[in-house]
């Protein structure tokens, strides 16, 4: 199964490391995180990539020219200004296939994949979507009659659930991105939830995107352990 990898976004909430380069290829632990990512896939079987590149995606079209590792990667140039619904499309249209996995270049998390195809299998819907918990945040606070009542990070499991990536989608996905202007998260997406055709695969386990310098200092930090959170996989 081909694994779809968003990787065309502009990256300006961590503006002060995508200047000269598109976001997925900022350093975590002296490796780009959309090898991270990869890595995620590669080590549970799946090493058939296409990378859907934007903003510099000269950058990340030189770094797949020159990768070690023996895994077939593709970078699929799909435009500066196209939304992630369209970089889907165009991937889906460059290859065809009869269902795909597809994630985002700048998040990790221990998903079993095996488990979440399964899941998909077994619901017989159009997509999955990976639910997980919002990363738990410094300086929360919980006020009651103008008075802090708890200050501190927020409990994980207190604060539902959110849309974590790693999805899988069936080739009829098609049918619900009009163009390179559809953005996956408001438009398809929310439809076939409509239509009762988006099934969740529920991850309690680790997650961590990277939209600040917080959190990629964070990475950093959990790349340098002998086996890093995200591939630890249950």
């Amino acid at each position: 199964m081909k694994v779809i990898i968003l990787a065309g976004g502009l990256g300006t909430r961590i503006s002060e490391e995508t200047s000269d380069k598109p976001k997925p290829m900022v350093l975590i632990g002296g490796k780009p995180i959309l090898w991270h990512v990869m890595n995620i896939y590669a080590r549970q079987g799946f090493e058939d990539f296409v990378v859907a590149t934007g903003y510099k995606g000269d950058v990340i079209a030189n770094w797949v020219s020159q990768i070690e590792e023996d895994w077939k990667v593709t970078a699929l140039e799909t435009g500066v200004e196209t939304k992630t619904g369209g970089r889907i499309k165009r991937c889906i249209e460059e290859f065809p296939a009869d269902s795909y996995l597809i994630t985002y270049g700048d998040g990790v998390g221990n998903i079993n994949l095996a488990s979440l195809i399964a899941t998909h299998k077994s619901k017989s819907r159009i997509a999955t979507v990976t639910a997980v918990r919002p990363p738990a945040r410094f300086g929360v606070l919980e006020l009651n009659d103008g008075l802090v009542q708890h200050f501190g990070e927020k409990n994980q499991a207190d604060a539902g659930w959110i849309n974590g990536g790693f999805f899988v989608a069936e080739h009829e996905i098609l049918k619900f991105i009009e163009g390179d202007e559809t953005l996956f998260e408001t438009g398809p997406l929310p439809l076939l939830a409509r239509r009762n055709q988006l099934a969740a695969f529920l991850h309690e386990g680790f997650w961590q995107p990277m939209d600040t310098l917080r959190e990629k200092d964070l990475l950093n930090s959990l790349a340098l352990e002998v086996v890093p959170p995200w591939l630890e996989i249950s």
